[in-house]
């Protein structure tokens, strides 16, 4: 067993020693959910004042409006009665770093980890890698407020997206801890 892996048992052992949340029921208390990315530096119950049990948090890289986080999405109100959410990007996101092609290309060189410097990203090239790649969409970022928008308005658009659900767009700033509203994205994401 790696460090790591026995590092997070450990931890789990002290927090079951004193658990004390079994009868939280399934549905969010505060009936909200939000669309995330899944960035180390983001701490959602800490940045929206969460407890276990409020809220659905639904986190990829970019928290981008993917059919996977739809799918979370829908059954998020379908089946646990969510009434509101939030995308939230962040500003320093590493999806801003790279484009479909380069990590294509990158995974087509090696399945080794990536490194980058000032000139961009590089991979060691000691293959196998595989051109798989090339066939995912990355939902890389090239503006935040931009990319808020646009999930916004794909989630709104969905056909299994009721119209009366509001959804939110913001921006996470990893230096200053704040959400910064992204007012196209929250009156594109209006209840109607």
């Amino acid at each position: 067993m790696s460090k790591i892996h026995n590092e997070v048992l450990l931890a789990n052992r002290e927090y079951a020693s004193s658990f004390d949340k079994g009868g939280l029921a399934m549905p969010p208390a505060r009936q909200f959910a939000i669309l995330t990315c899944m960035d180390a530096r983001l701490d959602p119950a800490k940045y929206a004042g969460l407890s276990e049990g409020d809220a659905h948090v639904i986190r990829n890289a970019g928290g981008r409006a993917s059919d996977d986080a739809i799918r979370s999405l829908v059954i998020s109100y379908k089946l646990l009665g969510t009434k509101e959410w939030f995308v939230i990007h962040h500003t320093d996101c590493g999806m801003e770093t790279f484009t479909n092609d380069i990590m294509s290309n990158l995974l087509a060189s090696s399945l080794k980890t990536a490194s980058v410097d000032a000139s961009g990203w590089h991979d060691s090239g000691d293959g196998p890698g595989s051109t798989d790649g090339k066939y995912i969409n990355w939902l890389t970022i090239k503006n935040q407020a931009e990319s808020v928008l646009e999930d916004v308005k794909r989630i709104k658009a969905h056909s299994l997206v009721p119209s009366y659900i509001p959804v939110y767009g913001y921006v996470y700033d990893v230096k200053t801890g704040r959400l910064l509203e992204v007012p196209e994205a929250t009156a594109a994401g209006q209840a109607s």
